[in-house]
């Protein structure tokens, strides 16, 4: 399983706040980013190993793209989704 490579180069997983900091990071900047470009606008600093790890679990999971000008942001959520969520429908 590719998770488990990824958590072996690493030696720990990465926890949901950094996660969830660095998806915030890449999607706010709404533009590639190179990964020094990325590094210096994390709020806190994160080891290189583990920054790899989530953007390989963000782009398994199709919320971004690694390309050679940089990581961009790609996932929108459905309208139909978040229409629905605002209506008060459980899914």
């Amino acid at each position: 399983m590719q998770t488990s490579v990824i958590i072996e180069k690493v030696g720990h997983s990465p926890t949901l706040n950094t996660v969830i900091m660095i998806e915030r990071t890449i999607e706010k900047a709404g533009e590639p980013l190179t990964l020094a470009e990325l590094k210096r606008k994390l709020p806190r600093k994160v080891m290189h190993s583990t920054l790899l790890a989530v953007l390989d679990y963000l782009q398994e999971s199709g919320k971004i793209i690694i390309t050679t000008k940089g990581v961009v942001w790609i996932f929108a959520p459905r309208k139909e989704i978040e229409a629905m969520k605002k209506r008060g429908i459980q899914l």
